[in-house]
Parts: C-alpha cells; structure tokens; sequence
C-alpha cells in the first residue's frame, strides 16, 4: 500500500501521463485537483515550491514535492516498478 499524493489539473496532459504511470504499475494515490490559475494554487506551491503540476508527493520514501511528468514517471518506475503485478 503506498501513501502518494498527486496535485493535478483537469485536462493536463502532463498529469494524464503521470496518471497513466500509476494506473499500469497499479498504485492507488489521492488526488488532488488544483485551480486553473498558477496565483490560486498555494497548496501546491506550499508542497512543492512552484505551481506548475503535476506534483507528486511520496511520504514513504521522503518525496515531499516532485514535478516535472517525466522525472515523476522516471522515479514511479524506479521505485515501484518491480512491484507491479
């Protein structure tokens, strides 16, 4: 059971990918959706230090705020992709 968070936006292609990630490696996640506006988006910046999303958040293993889509599916695969079924 994994504890990841993810701050997304609707209709992001980014978050879409990042999504597609966690759904083939079967990892249940919160989501979290965030406003369209970067000035609105205080939660993410608090987590992450920046508004852009997708943000992943991996308390289990330290990760209190990554972005950027392809770092994120780059480290779901290392951590987590020998676990998939």
């Amino acid at each position: 059971m994994t504890n990841l968070e993810l701050y997304e936006l609707e209709g992001c292609p980014y978050c879409a990918k990042v999504k597609e990630k966690l759904d083939e490696l079967g990892l249940d996640y919160e989501s979290h959706m965030v406003a369209s506006s970067h000035s609105e988006r205080t939660e993410v910046e608090a987590v992450s230090g920046q508004t852009g999303v997708p943000v992943l958040v991996d308390e289990e293993h330290g990760v209190e705020g990554m972005a950027e889509s392809d770092d994120i599916v780059e480290y779901l695969e290392e951590t987590y992709g020998d676990q998939a079924a």
